[in-house]
């Protein structure tokens, strides 16, 4: 049996901090481990322990992520915290010759660079079912301070705010019962077309 047509295409992922992606992914790698790619990216950072090279990213010193962006090399790059990350058209390419899909986790400002070339992806969004919410999704974790839960809550603001533009996103699925969210992630990873979820108002969102 041949793929869809769209399981040809990467599959741009995206969503706020704490609405579930994570979740989702490793549900839908470990169900389907030899169809799904996940695009490997680079970054200044260092290694954490038992980070391997090639695994969870390729680690590189500044000079060297400099001469890819000269290079031309990224499909997207940005800086978070005094460190740059960045996705690569070879690492896409190497998941695609393997036969397999591959999936790209960015956000807002990954994807508006990734409109700028040719790599013509799926995009979906996940969103969570209001601001409110994904806040006390984030304040249950008890993992962060309280000016990291704020940054996370300002980059999650921006998140949706770029989500409700016109013509961002091909597909949103809202994250409020995981197992519904997961049967729609999945077929829209198998490639499959399906009716996405409507974006929650941004302002109900914030009030509900």
């Amino acid at each position: 049996m041949s793929p869809c047509a769209d399981f040809l295409r990467p599959l741009v992922l995206s969503g706020p901090s704490g609405v579930g992606k994570s979740t989702l992914l490793q549900r839908l790698l470990f169900e389907y481990p030899d169809k799904f790619g996940f695009g490997v990216s680079h970054t200044t950072r260092e290694p954490r322990p038992g980070e391997v090279h090639g695994k969870q990213y390729y680690f590189v010193n500044r000079q060297k992520f400099q001469e890819l962006i000269d290079e031309g090399a990224f499909i997207e790059h940005a800086e978070y915290s005094g460190n740059h990350y960045g996705t690569s058209f070879k690492t896409v390419q190497e998941v695609r010759q393997e036969g397999k899909r591959c999936i790209l986790d960015i956000d807002a400002q990954g994807i508006r660079q990734i409109k700028r070339t040719s790599l013509n992806p799926v995009y979906l969004f996940i969103s969570p079912p209001s601001f409110l919410i994904l806040r006390d999704r984030l304040q249950e974790r008890a993992t962060e301070s309280d000016m990291s839960l704020q940054k996370r809550l300002r980059a999650a603001l921006n998140e949706l705010k770029f989500a409700a533009e016109p013509n961002v996103h091909d597909i949103i699925i809202v994250n409020d019962d995981f197992e519904q969210a997961y049967l729609k992630f999945k077929n829209v990873a198998l490639g499959e077309r399906i009716v996405g979820d409507t974006l929650p108002p941004l302002a109900d969102q914030l009030i509900s």
